[in-house]
């Protein structure tokens, strides 16, 4: 397996700007205080106070297992807030991001590609990470193939399928496109054929049933899903690891009442994930609490890569 740091390797290869200065927020948002996140509206009929709460995590194969996963945390929110709290399933990053554009969701967690796009076009206000005990975070980005696909490294993947997820995904398109392009000078539709699975799952699943000869993918989803059985580790053969990336950013929308937000963000850093199916389930990927994130910094080399992918935060 070949462990390589990502921003040390493609993105100065690509003679990268910092993206800070070329991140914008949609028209509709205000940014008074710098901090890159839609301010709370000032203006009492611009906010919002529902008498339900309703939550989405990140899409994923069986949405049906994480309502189960997420319940005593809801349950919790509920508690703190005084709100109904539902759990809203949703199929693509897409979806999860206009629903909360459109008012229709609260509080979520958005995928590490997604957070930028949702926090430029959706108002989305990121709050806080799932950590380790001793406060370390984040995944990395895998490039797998299945042990019969006669794939011995990365360049093995020329001429042949590749399987992404999203284009909004930061380790399941975006990352492994900038990484193939400026360390191998492979580009997708030239070199070898892309396909999209639309989630991780589907492409972790893919490459073990060997639909796919090969995938990006984030290998914490992975870690998870060999803990619950759905696969096994030898089904697969690592080709690259990247750097570690942040993980799912939770938070809230931007237009909530300022004492409805600090409810929520109390909800997240006061709960007890002892004994709950919260910890059963992403203590296989080392993750034990929720911290306190800033979008500014925990985002930045995902916003680097968001510029070299020429990335536009289109929020029609």
């Amino acid at each position: 397996m070949t462990r390589t740091v990502l921003t040390a390797a493609a993105l100065s290869l690509l003679a990268l700007q910092a993206a800070h200065a070329e991140f914008a927020l949609d028209s509709r948002y205000s940014d008074a205080d710098g901090d890159m996140l839609a301010d709370i509206p000032t203006d009492a009929a611009e906010l919002s106070d529902p008498a339900t709460l309703v939550f989405a995590y990140t899409p994923v194969e069986d949405p049906a297992v994480y309502a189960e996963v997420w319940q005593e945390f809801l349950d919790h929110m509920a508690e703190v807030t005084g709100k109904n709290v539902q759990f809203f399933p949703v199929d693509s990053n897409a979806a999860q991001i206009e629903a909360m554009r459109a008012g229709r969701l609260h509080v979520a967690g958005f995928n590490t590609g997604s957070n930028p796009l949702a926090v430029a076009c959706a108002g989305f206000r990121p709050l806080a990470m799932m950590a380790a005990d001793d406060g370390s975070f984040g995944y990395e980005m895998e490039i797998i193939t299945h042990p019969e696909s006669g794939i011995d490294d990365v360049e093995g993947i020329r001429g042949g399928q590749m399987a992404f997820t999203a284009e909004t995904s930061n380790s399941g398109y975006k990352a492994p496109s900038a990484l193939l392009q400026a360390e191998y000078n492979m580009v997708a539709g030239t070199d070898f054929t892309p396909v999209f699975s639309g989630k991780h799952d589907n492409s972790i699943l893919g490459v073990a049933n060997r639909d796919y000869p090969a995938a990006a993918i984030a290998n914490s989803v992975k870690t998870r899903m060999i803990e619950r059985e759905v696969v096994t580790e030898d089904q697969f053969k690592v080709l690259y690891t990247s750097e570690t990336f942040p993980t799912t950013g939770y938070g809230v929308a931007h237009n909530l009442t300022s004492e409805l937000q600090d409810k929520i963000r109390q909800a997240f850093f006061d709960f007890d994930w002892t004994g709950t199916a919260l910890e059963a389930e992403f203590s296989n990927s080392g993750e034990s609490q929720f911290i306190e994130i800033n979008f500014a910094d925990a985002w930045s080399v995902v916003r680097q890569i968001d510029e070299t992918m020429g990335v536009e935060y289109s929020c029609s």
